[in-house]
């Protein structure tokens, strides 16, 4: 029996009826969420609209919400809770990764490590 592969990523209500909204407004159909090299720490978050999957796209269904996981980034958020919060200052997508071991001061950027993959 196969054994059911791990979610990449989830999303809490909050990110889901966000998610919503943004498509909603938007232009294009579908929002891609990946990691890119940068900032003091090495990594950052990215979220994009795009119109189509990419071939190696990763699908992910939510919460009646589909997003899609950029292929280069599928090892690094793996298990990752994607939440959306709102303060009386800002308003932003937040990251709850159990393969990120740091993050720079100001929190634009993260030190990932690729998950674990059993042989």
């Amino acid at each position: 029996m196969a054994r059911q592969r791990p979610s990449v990523v989830t999303l809490t209500e909050a990110a889901a009826a966000r998610v919503r909204e943004i498509i909603a407004a938007g232009d294009k159909p579908y929002l891609r969420v990946g990691v890119k090299n940068g900032g003091c720490a090495g990594m950052e978050y990215v979220m994009e609209y795009a119109d189509a999957p990419a071939p190696l796209d990763e699908r992910v269904n939510d919460k009646g919400v589909d997003i899609l996981i950029d292929a280069k980034a599928v090892l690094f958020l793996i298990g990752t809770v994607i939440d959306y919060e709102r303060t009386r200052l800002a308003a932003k997508f937040t990251f709850t990764n159990p393969n990120q071991t740091d993050a720079c001061g100001c929190g634009e950027s993260v030190t990932i490590v690729p998950a674990k993959t059993d042989a």
